[in-house]
């Protein structure tokens, strides 16, 4: 308890954050040993993802503290790796951040620490979709870019994204070359941390950005498809009203609850379209208004969701389902380039592309992967993420997503049909690829690793009575993949997944099961037989892991 007091006590006194500050002595006076011990168990490890966590004093937690070293450790990695620093041709850095709690403080410090190294930075005008940054950092020519956000995760959390200036977000050995700057920080009294000489952007990059989403959309397509948006009481709201006004559609009619920035999320448990009740509101709306589609963001709006009419009501598509339509559209509208996904997603984008004769890759999970594909032209993942626009944008991006389903919606609608008569063309075509997740969170992380390793002693040779025709421990890499962790198992017609999570406290096993459809009055057996598979492989999966 000593060494820990001692600890806490050598933290608060170079917080430089009234609000942690006063949260650390309070512990630190009433000797709570396990609140001390919970957040100075070590550091936030910065990876591929940056940082993500809950915000609060101690090295375990997000605060400016921790901001501080990581922007610190970036700035160093720039400098060594020949990144210009000082006077007029010093390099850039653009910062963007989103609306919770402390966002913009992280960015201010961010900026500080960048100009204090002697590099430039410039800072976006106020909260924007994470897209907006992406974008800015090819636009401006930036060595390096950073978002402040923890996206979709709960309003406790808070993270720092980094991406370097390919404007895609940084990868192996980026990740431990950072990592390896920001360790090297002995005290935050040796950062120094001017009060000003940064700037603040004002809007003209935003106004580039959006000028770029005509390039997304066909001249002349129709724009008549009516919507219901939420922005899941994220940043997406203004800039999507902009882009959809900038293309023609009708005005979205938004779900009032959740149209404005509120770091609490007071709505929804999470503020994830892909939760249970998080598009209840949207539902609602939908329901009163009778729209074409319903599209939803997350909080940061890299993300897009769609929801359709289904009988006679309204159910959300599944990533997989979005993907896949965009595909076609794109196909349909002769397109060329590379398609891409992530290997947890489904299988069908490479049918429709294969069709098409156009280049097919899989990566890793994450857009840091798909993002660097050669020749990329269009690459999703099934976690609600597109990437339409690689030459605007190079990360996913949920206001040009949106844009897109929505023109391919306008497009069926002139010709009397849904975006489920094309889901119903594809699976005739190519077999009914029906996807699902068994999403398991936990509040001990041993659980996960405990999870993997039964899976590795005691691999199933059989899931929903279907063979396991191959079992491969993805942490050897493979010919097309580079090493991580997670476990793929191929079966006759189906495919399964086992990963945990990058960014939360979840093991996630992704499934996927392929039922032909010789036509289509044999839709509905195969959507049923499809379902009664998943369930089964999600049951034995789940016995298999012990979870």
């Amino acid at each position: 308890m000593h060494d820990l007091i001692a600890r806490a006590s050598a933290w608060l006194a170079e917080d430089p954050d009234p609000d942690t500050r006063a949260e650390l002595a309070e512990l630190i006076e009433a000797g709570d040993e396990k609140e001390l011990a919970a957040r100075f168990a070590g550091t936030l490890q910065f990876g591929t993802a940056g940082l993500r966590g809950e915000l609060g004093a101690g090295p375990m937690r997000m605060n400016r503290n921790v901001v501080i070293r990581a922007a610190a450790g970036l700035a160093a990695y720039l400098k060594k790796n020949g990144t210009p620093h000082g006077g007029p041709d010093a390099g850039l850095v653009v910062i963007g951040y989103d609306a919770r709690h402390k966002s913009a403080d992280f960015a201010r410090d961010t900026a500080a620490v960048m100009t204090g190294a002697g590099l430039r930075a410039a800072v976006l005008p106020r909260p924007l979709p994470t897209p907006v940054l992406a974008f800015a950092i090819r636009h401006l020519g930036a060595v390096a870019g950073v978002e402040v956000t923890a996206s979709h995760n709960p309003p406790r959390d808070n993270g720092y994204k980094v991406y370097l200036g390919d404007g895609s977000q940084i990868v192996p050995p980026a990740d431990a070359g950072i990592a390896a700057e920001i360790d090297a920080i002995a005290s935050l009294h040796d950062v120094p941390r001017p009060e000003s000489g940064w700037e603040t952007l004002d809007d003209a990059v935003l106004d580039a950005y959006l000028a770029r989403t005509d390039a997304v959309l066909a001249p002349g397509s129709p724009r008549t498809a009516r919507t219901v948006y939420t922005a899941m009481h994220g940043v997406g709201k203004d800039v999507l009203l902009a882009a959809f006004a900038r293309a023609g559609f009708p005005e979205p009619v938004l779900v009032a609850e959740q149209a404005e920035p509120d770091p609490d999320f007071p709505t929804v448990a999470f503020p994830n379209p892909e939760e249970p009740g998080a598009m209840d509101l949207a539902f609602g709306r939908a329901r009163a208004t009778d729209p074409d589609l319903i599209i939803a963001n997350d909080p940061d709006a890299d993300r897009c969701a769609v929801a359709v009419k289904d009988g006679g009501d309204w159910r959300m598509l599944r990533g997989d389902e979005v993907g896949a339509l965009l595909a076609a559209h794109l196909v349909r509208r002769g397109v060329q380039g590379t398609f891409a996904e992530s290997i947890v997603s489904s299988s069908l984008l490479g049918r429709i592309a294969g069709k098409a004769g156009l280049p097919y890759e899989e990566t890793l999970t994450g857009f840091k992967w798909i993002a660097r594909v050669d020749g990329l032209r269009y690459g999703y993942e099934e976690a609600l993420g597109y990437c339409v626009d690689p030459e605007g944008v190079r990360d996913k991006d949920g206001i040009t997503a949106a844009l897109l389903i929505t023109e391919l919606a306008s497009g069926l609608k002139e010709e009397g049909r849904t975006l489920l008569d094309l889901l119903d063309d594809l699976a005739v075509e190519h077999g009914l690829h029906a996807t699902d997740q068994l999403s398991v969170r936990v509040q001990d992380l041993s659980l996960i690793a405990d999870a993997m390793r039964r899976l590795r002693e005691q691999p199933p040779t059989r899931l929903a009575g279907l063979a396991i025709t191959r079992a491969e421990d993805l942490t050897q890499g493979t010919e097309t993949l580079p090493p991580t962790d997670g476990l793929r198992y191929t079966l006759d017609g189906a495919r399964v997944i086992v990963r945990p999570s990058g960014t939360e406290p979840k093991l996630k096993c992704y499934l996927e099961v392929v039922v032909p459809v010789p036509d289509r009055a044999d839709l509905p057996a195969a959507h049923a037989r499809a379902k009664e598979l998943l369930e089964a492989v999600k049951r034995d999966l789940s016995a298999a892991a012990g979870i």
